[in-house]
């Protein structure tokens, strides 16, 4: 056997990489072995603070004993079961538990699948089928906006407005009309529109951008008023990112849609699991003729270890009292990401949403960097001498860690970017 990073070059193909660069003999990956709390630790035994949560995936800390706890003992009863035909106590106490996150008879049905992707391509599906089965049949078309991603399905990528995620499979999937705002509405006809898909609060791929506050109201009241489902893409901003258990959920907004689509942190960072969460009215609309079932699944559906870390996660918020520590993080990272763009002429804006941020880097003239100079990227590699790792996107550098972690360890966080920023001076480029 080979050891493990000559393997990885040999054998491997990871995501989102330019895999001749990871190849080079002069390149020598970091291979992570072991993590607790917001640390991640090397096969040297040095420690990184894991800046966005493991792909934005882990909500309270890496290595909880009770969630793992709690997947160990599944493992040791069942591992897994078809969900097709058969069903299991774990998927219906979870399915309940998320449900009871809504006003009484608004979502109510629960469809579990594997991954952020296809939980998005899930809610399309149905909102599609459903038109097909009440009379609907002109409704063809989804609205979703400029600069959106949500997923690499084929479905979800169509929906995305980041031509580096989709140009390359040519143009699949549904036919979409993107917005560049809400304005836009008024130029569409909504009787040829099944469903609008969104991100609530901020966008998380076009470098972390807030919406305006009520936008997302707004949204609620127009799909409302011309018959057009609501799907809300909650696979990064759900499980308390932003403040609240969903975005939908925040007191300026208070929205409940017609879909939400869950996944990332619905386990808590540990196994893959999704859910798509739709309301009475839709799922009614799939029964009666055998025609009108929903014939689409995944052989782990329900996974009974996703689902016993999933409850584990969830029982977590309330004992580890997360929602009422989370006010205090969301302010002091507030305060540290004004504190650090004051410091460093080479920062053009910090944004926030929640435990959300993005800190964007460009010239002293206001311009971006030329994208070949890979600026976001070169901070990004240079933070991990100083303990941290992140991910940029682009030119912004994302700090989205898990919302276990402490004062002091923001502040790590925060130095460890500024030291990064500082040892590797754009503005020399």
């Amino acid at each position: 056997m080979l050891e493990p990073v000559a393997a990885d070059k040999s054998y491997c193909w990871h995501p989102f990489t330019r895999q001749g660069e990871w190849c080079d003999p002069d390149h020598d990956p970091l291979m992570i072995v072991r993590a607790e709390g917001v640390w991640l630790y090397d096969s040297f035994g040095k420690k990184y603070l894991d800046g966005n949560s493991s792909i934005w995936t882990n909500i309270h800390g890496h290595s909880r004993p009770e969630i793992i706890s709690a997947i160990q003992r599944q493992a040791a009863t069942l591992a897994h079961s078809s969900f097709l035909g058969l069903g299991h106590p774990l998927a219906s106490e979870l399915a309940e538990k998320l449900v009871s996150y809504f006003a009484p008879n608004t979502l109510e049905r629960v469809f579990f699948s594997d991954n952020g992707s296809t939980a998005i391509e899930v809610a399309l599906k149905m909102s599609l089928q459903s038109r097909l089965q009440t009379g609907q049949g002109k409704r063809v078309r989804f609205l979703a906006f400029d600069n959106a991603y949500h997923g690499d399905t084929l479905g979800a990528a169509s929906l995305g407005g980041v031509s580096r995620f989709c140009s390359r499979a040519g143009s699949p999937g549904f036919t979409v009309e993107r917005l560049g705002s809400i304005a836009d509405l008024d130029h569409i006809d909504p009787e040829t529109i099944t469903a609008l898909v969104i991100e609530p609060l901020i966008q998380g791929v076009n470098e972390m951008r807030p919406w305006p506050p009520g936008m997302l109201k707004q949204l609620r009241e127009w799909t409302s008023r011309h018959g057009v489902h609501l799907v809300l893409d909650e696979v990064m901003t759900g499980f308390g990112r932003t403040g609240t258990m969903f975005a939908c959920q925040n007191e300026n907004e208070n929205v409940t849609p017609d879909f939400i689509c869950l996944a990332k942190g619905l386990t808590g960072g540990t196994l893959p699991l999704a859910a798509t969460i739709t309301t009475a009215a839709v799922y009614e609309t799939f029964l009666g003729a055998d025609e009108n079932a929903f014939y689409y699944g995944h052989s782990y559906t329900a996974n009974p270890l996703g689902c016993a870390a999933a409850i584990a996660s969830l029982k977590l918020f309330e004992s580890a009292r997360t929602f009422i520590h989370l006010p205090a993080k969301i302010a002091y990272l507030a305060e540290s990401l004004q504190q650090l763009e004051s410091t460093h002429p080479a920062i053009h804006e910090t944004r926030q949403c929640g435990l959300i941020s993005g800190i964007e880097l460009r010239q002293a003239n206001g311009e971006k960097f030329p994208a070949n100079l890979r600026i976001g990227e070169k901070i990004t590699q240079a933070a991990r001498a100083h303990g941290l790792i992140t991910r940029n996107i682009l030119d912004t550098i994302v700090l989205m860690p898990p919302l276990s972690i402490t004062r002091e360890e923001l502040d790590f966080a925060i130095h460890a970017i500024g030291k990064a920023i500082g040892n590797y001076d754009p503005a020399a480029c």
